[in-house]
């Protein structure tokens, strides 16, 4: 056995010959698996032993990319790709080829292919370089003829243009152009084949399926295809949109689809897309350009001299290939010699194309959402000034827009809600939380009313509150304004959102919104239906930014923490989140924490009375924050409505729950037992229980209550006057049901919530609400 290996081609690889001792070392280095086969076959069979199969001399450790493709770190570690040489790259402006370019990218796709990568070239120059062959065989044609005195067509030939001069061309550039590659293949130990195709190799499907073939076998060997369109038949003149490809950057773009490559490369003599001309001044490249970002503008100057596709047909090659499939396109300089090793190492190099941007990592979602928070919240103050220069009649068209377009837009509403709707349902959540999130064709009518009604409102912003003349023509004048920007945060509920949205609109205010989860497609298509209405009708002059929608509650953190840019926030749901917010905010909170509402039945109550309200009250909307969930009997109404409240409220399927009283009495059994006397249960359940007096229902109220809605039923306008100046509550009622406590009843057109506070506004606030004043 020789000491040296002379027949294992390791060298192809790097490798040099070697040892038995120094490759079985290399082995190991390389780990369990073999860096190429020849290496797996030299320490099976020994030095001189080649494998059974002579099928493929490269590494099989690049698989293809799963997934798309989101930055240029991925480009390393793809497996299949085309790249295609243009003319301003192959040939110099005289004809000739560039060696040294040609070497550069041979040499670099060696590279790539003893990486593991497959490679597929698509080049073009056979044209550029036939035309000077021509020309210097007329020339010479030309003196034979002078010596000879015959007479040829050589110089009609020689001063052609056009199809049938191109073809020519291309007859006498191939041949030359073939012999070059194989020539630098070769010295990179690397075979190549040549393809000539026309448009009728991809419309004919027998043709195109052979084709196919043949280049999988062709990659399979480890040889490198060389494609390029059969100019001498095809006549170099471009084809159609029906006939698949007019140029080179069409034609690589097809056969990156069709061979499925996961990077089309396009190089040519820029360094990628630019905003603008590379000549003008300022000119600068984009490095990144994603399909589905609409934002991205650029500008093409003229096409080279040289070729026939230019800037725009590489992009629209770039745009074709991934419509069809390939994760990405790298437009980039081919006078750079180093361009193929550059992109496929991830560098910055060019221009590339992709579907759309990465989604971000939590790292990265946490780094950045401040600063996306705080944009979102500037441009809702931005706009809002914008909003407030607005005439009130341009607001209230903008409203009356909205409030059509809910109309006209019902069926994408009622379609994203059924999505939402399912989701739920998949999830078996309550009964409470589903009414709550389910949208109707009523309610939407009922949305779009209310807005309307808020658009035919007296101007609500510079009303004048009050005026002191304060000395001798010194007046002191006090008028309303807007807050500022709103931060709404409220909970599966999507028809609030439209609500909120339009007091905000006619208030002049900027607003942010955070949906429930449980919403996310009715939300989203009610934000964008709203918004877009907004900048149509406006004419442009208030931006979709007016209003932003909120997606993330790592979002709502970080807005919660931006009392420079943020006046008030308002949190609609249940306990848990108000506290949420109130504890994590420096920012003033308007707010109520929940909607135990409380019906008190006096002895001197009409029955009639009683029974409607009680039964409305409860049973109008039971998931409302407004329903009743107590309802507490005066002890004389035992000999008189109490049972016949109860039987009502039963035929109307309440289930009824009972206080301490209520069961000492026999009114209801200690199965019926409630768990608590402060339950908002959100549903058809409700809690009775039976005081001595009113006082006594006055401070069951109190201590059980939460201060949003309660109501005395009675004859007694005197004890009527009592309960409500005794009561401590945002609404206090008399012979109205809890269910009145709602901004489109109270006449607002719409409520941003219900405070239950005391500062600065309560009940359900409206545009009055969303305003303070200035002097």
């Amino acid at each position: 056995m020789a000491n040296n290996c002379t027949t294992c081609h390791c060298y192809l690889y790097g490798l040099k010959p070697h040892s038995l001792q120094s490759l079985r070392q290399r082995r190991r280095t390389l780990g369990s698996e073999p860096h190429c086969r020849w290496l797996s076959c030299f320490m099976q069979r020994g030095p001189h032993r080649r494998p059974a199969s002579l099928t493929m001399i490269k590494s099989n450790s690049s698989t293809k990319l799963d997934g798309p493709i989101y930055s240029r770190a991925q480009l390393a570690n793809v497996r299949r790709v085309v790249i295609k040489a243009g003319t301003s790259v192959v040939c110099n402006p005289d004809g000739r080829f560039s060696l040294s370019r040609l070497a550069a990218i041979v040499e670099q796709i060696a590279e790539l292919q003893l990486m593991g990568k497959e490679c597929i070239l698509v080049t073009s120059g056979a044209v550029g370089c036939g035309r000077r062959q021509l020309r210097k065989q007329a020339l010479l044609g030309t003196t034979t003829r002078q010596q000879l005195t015959a007479a040829s067509s050589s110089e009609d030939v020689a001063s052609a243009s056009g199809v049938f001069y191109n073809s020519a061309c291309a007859s006498a550039g191939q041949l030359g152009l073939m012999s070059l590659y194989d020539t630098l293949f070769s010295q990179c130990d690397i075979s190549a084949s040549q393809f000539l195709v026309t448009s009728y190799d991809f419309t004919d499907e027998s043709r195109r399926a052979h084709l196919e073939y043949s280049l999988e076998q062709i990659i399979e060997h480890g040889m490198v295809p060389i494609i390029n369109e059969n100019d001498a038949v095809s006549g170099n003149q471009g084809y159609t949109k029906e006939n698949v490809f007019s140029d080179n950057d069409a034609l690589a773009s097809i056969v990156a689809s069709q061979m499925g490559a996961e990077v089309l490369l396009l190089l040519t003599d820029v360094d990628g897309l630019y905003d603008r001309p590379p000549s003008e001044p300022g000119a600068a490249i984009i490095p990144e350009y994603y399909r589905d970002v609409e934002d991205v503008s650029f500008r093409i100057g003229d096409k080279s001299a040289q070729g026939r596709g230019g800037m725009k047909a590489k992009v629209d090659s770039a745009m074709r290939a991934l419509d069809v499939g390939v994760k990405a396109v790298v437009v980039a300089s081919g006078h750079n010699l180093s361009v193929v090793r550059d992109v496929f190492s991830s560098k910055s190099t060019g221009t590339i194309f992709m579907d759309r941007p990465p989604t971000p990592t939590a790292a990265e979602t946490a780094v950045s959402c401040a600063s996306s928070s705080a944009a979102q919240a500037e441009a809702a103050r931005s706009e809002a000034r914008k909003l407030q220069t607005l005439t009130s009649e341009e607001r209230s068209a903008v409203m009356q827009a909205v409030a059509q377009a809910l109309r006209d837009n019902a069926a994408e509403i009622m379609h994203a809600n059924a999505l939402d709707l399912a989701a739920v349902k998949t999830n078996k959540v309550e009964a409470a939380l589903v009414q709550r999130l389910k949208m109707t064709e009523a309610k939407i009518e009922t949305l779009a009313a209310g807005i309307e009604q808020l658009a035919a409102m007296d101007e609500p912003i510079g009303k004048v509150l009050g005026r002191t003349e304060l000395a001798d023509g010194l007046n002191l004048t006090k008028v309303t304004v807007p807050i500022g920007v709103l931060l709404v945060v409220f909970e599966s509920r999507p028809d609030s959102l439209p609500q909120i949205a339009s007091l905000s609109l006619r208030s002049g205010n900027g607003l942010l919104l955070k949906g429930g989860r449980e919403a996310e497609h009715s939300n989203a298509a009610l934000h964008r239906i709203v918004v877009d209405a907004v900048h149509t009708a406006s004419g442009g002059r208030v931006g979709r930014g007016i209003i932003g929608l909120v997606t993330s509650r790592n979002e709502v953190t970080e807005l919660l923490q931006l009392d420079s840019l943020i006046d008030l926030v308002i949190p609609r749901g249940g306990k848990g989140l108000v506290h949420h917010v109130k504890q994590n905010t420096r920012i003033p909170v308007l707010s109520h924490a929940d909607g135990i509402c409380h019906l008190y039945i006096d002895s001197e109550a009409d029955g009639a009375k009683a029974i409607s309200i009680a039964v409305d009250s409860k049973t109008d909307y039971p998931a409302a924050c407004n329903a009743t969930e107590t309802i507490l009997l005066h002890e004389a109404t035992m000999d008189s409505c109490a049972e016949s409240v109860l039987r009502a409220l039963r035929q109307a399927s309440v289930k009824l729950k009972a206080g301490p009283r209520a069961i000492e009495l026999g009114l209801l059994t200690a199965a019926d037992a409630a768990d608590s006397m402060a339950i908002e249960y959100g549903d058809l359940t409700c809690l009775v229980e039976v005081v001595s007096d009113m006082d006594a229902a006055i401070t069951h109220i109190h201590e059980h209550g939460s201060s949003h809605t309660e109501c005395i039923v009675t004859e007694n306008p005197d004890t009527a006057e009592y309960f409500q100046q005794r009561v401590d509550a945002a609404c206090v009622f008399h012979n109205a049901s809890t269910r009145f406590a709602d901004g489109f009843r109270f006449g607002l057109g719409a409520e941003v919530g219900i405070s239950t506070g005391r500062i600065h506004a309560r009940g359900p606030v409206g545009v009055d609400g969303e305003h303070e004043h200035e002097h």
